[in-house]
């Protein structure tokens, strides 16, 4: 992890290969900004830890196992920005009301609540590139080393990103962007006519409290 801590960030240049990324050009929703991907056999099969990804993730997170994907398919039909952020949310097999889990939601037909920073703080955040970004097509930018402000109020995003070095994260088909959890990114709308198809993957390797239970991709 000290590798991981010092970079902040990885690439896994090109790590996906052909097959793999077919099976996940299938897989994913068209159409725009957070489609939430089900839990198939496919995608437990890619992405859970007996899979080339999540081995290919062990070095950063001992045993992490995947919680949710959402689908990014940025295009001349779906273009969007977003300011910056972090993203706090999980997905739960099931609502338990308990101290310190709050603001649930069901989107897609699972329930999400925001967890204690202990539990974030076990968390990957990590993108799969399935085009070639450019500067044109509304990359991501990150806040290098933003993970450690903690959690962060939305209104603060901007300051708090602006007292770090930013990053434009320009990926490759095939590509794999491994961030903390806590991260503050954002990205712009794209400039030009074209695809930008990301799969976002959250890891974790922390139990929950019972009655609380992680929704599995792999289970």
């Amino acid at each position: 992890m000290s590798d991981f801590e010092t970079t902040v960030r990885v690439w896994l240049r090109g790590v996906i290969d052909g097959a793999t990324l077919d099976q996940l050009d299938h897989m994913r929703s068209a159409g725009g900004a957070g489609v939430r991907l089900g839990n198939t056999a496919g995608l437990a099969s890619l992405l859970g830890q007996s899979g080339a990804i999540a081995s290919a993730l062990s070095p950063m997170l001992v045993d992490c196992f995947p919680t949710r994907v959402v689908a990014f398919d940025k295009s001349p039909t779906a273009n969007w920005g977003v300011p910056w952020h972090q993203d706090r949310t999980i997905a739960v097999e099931e609502k338990v009301d308990m101290e310190g889990y709050t603001n649930w939601s069901n989107k897609a037909g699972l329930h999400h609540c925001e967890p204690p920073q202990m539990i974030l703080d076990h968390m990957l955040f990590v993108r799969l590139h399935l085009d070639d970004d450019s500067m044109e097509s509304g990359p991501m930018q990150i806040a290098l080393g933003s993970h450690r402000c903690g959690l962060v109020r939305s209104e603060d995003a901007q300051t708090r990103a602006s007292a770090h070095e930013v990053e434009t994260c320009i990926g490759k088909r095939g590509d794999i962007l491994v961030l903390k959890m806590l991260t503050l990114h954002r990205s712009s709308d794209a400039t030009q006519a074209t695809s930008r198809r990301v799969l976002r993957v959250d890891y974790v390797n922390a139990p929950l409290p019972q009655p609380l239970r992680w929704h599995r991709l792999d289970a």
